[in-house]
């Protein structure tokens, strides 16, 4: 079959595991070379480099921590030195902090921002400099965006509210120029930091899902793949939900 993204330049920041993990292979497995960044942990980053060598394409690690702009800007420019331009920009990396409104703290809440806020802003002003027409702009933002059924989410589901508003925006700044732009808005997905076996999972599946049972990271890199890809380039400003019905 014909490999959708062929040659290819993409950024994934947060590509080291989870959601971002998926992403990175399911793009290389469609031919697309593959930057992705890390904050700790360079043995994961070092082995999703390796699995997308071994399906044939160029691959990098960058350490950056989102939270800091020079260094979301030093990884785009990094792609771009690499690779030699960025189509796809997949801005993958978030952060998570769950507390009732009278105890979140204000460092808790000034990161969530600059991580699922800021950084999707600067690396996409970053690599709109480097972008041609047909690139894509592919954010991973939440259900939660439209529905948080439960306390202590508030500033999350503010954060991934405000890529909802951003992308309409920057749909309108980059359509003149052939650049899309969308989120891609996961419901419960089983990985590390939200394990499908656990028993807040088993109460998301009895009390809120249409379909009983966690997405896979994989379901969710199918989707950006296709927003990455040619089929999808009509679609821009759009936020997909993948959730399994806790929306419904």
């Amino acid at each position: 079959m014909p490999l959708t993204l062929q040659n290819k330049r993409a950024l994934v920041t947060g590509g080291s595991r989870g959601i971002g993990a998926a992403i990175v292979k399911r793009l290389a497995r469609e031919g697309a070379h593959v930057a992705l960044t890390f904050v700790s942990k360079p043995e994961q980053a070092n082995e999703m480099v390796k699995a997308a060598h071994a399906l044939g394409v160029k691959a990098i690690a960058i350490k950056a921590d989102s939270a800091d702009p020079a260094a979301v800007i030093g990884a785009v420019e990094r792609t771009v030195a690499e690779f030699g331009g960025i189509d796809i920009l997949v801005n993958s990396a978030g952060v998570l902090s769950i507390a009732p409104i009278d105890k979140f703290s204000l460092k808790d809440f000034d990161r969530t921002l600059a991580v699922n806020v800021r950084a999707v802003f600067v690396a996409t002003q970053a690599a709109v400099k480097h972008m041609k027409e047909g690139a894509r702009i592919i954010n991973i933002g939440s259900c939660n965006a439209e529905r948080m059924p439960f306390a202590g989410g508030a500033v999350y589901a503010m954060s991934k509210a405000a890529l909802v508003g951003l992308v309409k925006g920057l749909a309108r700044d980059l359509g003149p120029r052939g650049i899309t732009v969308n989120n891609v808005q996961p419901g419960p997905i089983d990985t590390e930091m939200n394990p499908a076996n656990s028993d807040f999972a088993e109460m998301l599946r009895k009390q809120f899902m249409a379909l009983p049972r966690y997405g896979t990271t994989d379901e969710i890199a199918a989707m950006v793949a296709y927003l990455a890809g040619p089929e999808s380039g009509f679609v821009t400003g759009a936020s997909l939900t993948i959730d399994g019905g806790f929306n419904a």
